[in-house]
């Protein structure tokens, strides 16, 4: 970068009066101001994922203190508990500073192709994200409203949740690791791009939801086994015809599990991404419960295997799936 060290702290306070305004007030001042315990500022600051900043530190704003006042309300005026709150900021915080990370890094890399080696591209960088802040923000507020009201009609059209049981799959990249080693950081960025993009046009299209991708692998949950068949095995064909990606395998296991924070946990997840180990490049590995709730779909053919000894869980029937034939054409 061109920038020296004062240089980058102008931009940065730059940046900052832009989108939050100057920082004059210290945590105790914002506490106050917004009626609210100093203990639970400095647990909402960490759950956003900051680092610790003393209480008269004055690195806060009058958004700052609007936002605290607004956190105060809810839990005063509608019941909210702080620990509630303190769960909703944590899952936020992570979910926008992925966001923030992305665009950050995408816009710096625009910037510093266009500048070539001249010029300084963070303060161009930081001019562009200024300028564009509306349109993020309202983009942002948008998409949350789309997506509160998918997850409500996920709940709405969901079994009940007594007993209910969801089809957890985990779907990676074979050799990702030693691939990852021969080729330069732009052609790994875009194969991770190609390989979140498929996972999310395939996954989608039969009604799955993705829960995470991390680097090589898509964790992905559908209600219906048949569903997440047919997403298991739309994932191996289209990555089997991708010249630019290699095989993937996948996991699949059925089972009630835990929801929390935007993530699931418990035995069936563990047992999936286990499957999914364990399977070969281009194969489907269903637990064995699973692969009976779809053995008498035409449309799958299903090869049990003997008993396979998976890391952490133990002796486990699996199921190989692959997609039947096509039938012969009525005459």
């Amino acid at each position: 970068m061109a920038e020296d060290g004062a240089a980058l702290e102008r931009i940065a306070n730059q940046l900052a009066e832009a989108l939050i305004g100057s920082a004059t007030l210290s945590r105790r001042e914002i506490a106050v101001q917004a009626g609210i315990d100093i203990e639970q500022a400095r647990r909402l600051w960490q759950a956003l994922g900051f680092p610790p900043v003393d209480d008269d530190d004055p690195v806060f704003t009058a958004a700052d203190t609007a936002v605290l006042a607004a956190i105060h309300g809810m839990m005063a005026e509608r019941g909210a508990s702080e620990e509630m709150v303190v769960q909703q900021t944590r899952v936020v915080g992570q979910a926008l500073a992925r966001v923030a990370d992305a665009q950050v890094s995408a816009t710096l890399e625009r910037v510093s192709t266009q500048l070539g080696d001249g010029g300084a591209p963070l303060a161009t960088a930081i001019q562009s994200i200024i300028e564009q802040a509306p349109q993020l923000e309202q983009f942002v507020r948008h998409a949350w409203r789309r997506h509160v009201i998918a997850a409500v009609l996920r709940l709405a059209a969901a079994p009940s949740s007594s007993g209910r049981e969801t089809v957890v799959g985990f779907a990676d990249l074979s050799g990702f690791t030693a691939f990852s080693r021969s080729v330069d950081v732009p052609t790994l960025a875009a194969m991770v791009d190609r390989f979140e993009a498929l996972a999310y046009e395939h996954i989608l299209r039969y009604g799955g939801r993705v829960v995470k991708t991390i680097g090589d692998e898509v964790m992905f949950a559908v209600d219906e086994p048949h569903q997440a068949a047919e997403i298991a095995l739309a994932l191996v064909e289209a990555y089997g015809r991708d010249a630019e990606l290699p095989n993937i395998r996948v996991g699949l296991a059925m089972g009630p599990v835990l929801a929390w924070e935007g993530d699931l946990f418990g035995p069936t997840v563990n047992l999936a991404s286990r499957l999914a180990n364990f399977a070969r490049p281009g194969a489907v590995l269903l637990a064995g419960g699973l692969g009976a709730r779809l053995g008498d779909d035409a449309r799958f053919i299903l090869r049990h295997l003997r008993a396979v000894r998976l890391k952490g869980i133990g002796a486990e029937r699996a199921w190989v799936l692959r997609r039947a034939p096509p039938g012969p054409i009525a005459g």
